[in-house]
This record gives structure tokens, C-alpha cells and sequence, in this order.
């Protein structure tokens, strides 16, 4: 796009990461919803980093030719 035409894009059947990126845009005037999504990031965080730690734990072994 032209310089002055920013653009955001969401994959396909994306809709949780559009309504997370419209949000973020309609954050930025209003304090408490601010608050809102980034306790929801937060706790985004702590599921994937739990999730992470739990999958690492995962032993197996890879066939190779």
C-alpha cells in the first residue's frame, strides 16, 4: 500500500486475532478496556508458556533414513 494507507491483516478463519487486533485499536481511548485485554494477554502468556513446558516434558524418538 501508498505511504498513509496502513493495513492489518488476519488470516483466514482468523477471527479471534481480528477482533484482538480491533480491540487493541479501540484500547487506545479507553483506559479500561486497555486493562482488559492486557490481562488477557497475560494470561495468553502463562497458558502458552505452561503449555511450552508440558510439551517439552514429551519424550520420542524420530526414525531417520
Amino acid at each position: 500500500m501508498p505511504p498513509g494507507i496502513p493495513v492489518a491483516t488476519v488470516g483466514i478463519n482468523g477471527s479471534l486475532n481480528a477482533a484482538i487486533l480491533a480491540l487493541q485499536m479501540i484500547a487506545t481511548g479507553d483506559e479500561a478496556l486497555r486493562q482488559k485485554l492486557a490481562t488477557y494477554k497475560e494470561d495468553l502468556k502463562s497458558k502458552i508458556t505452561q503449555a511450552n513446558e508440558e510439551l517439552a516434558g514429551i519424550k520420542f524418538k524420530f526414525k531417520t533414513n
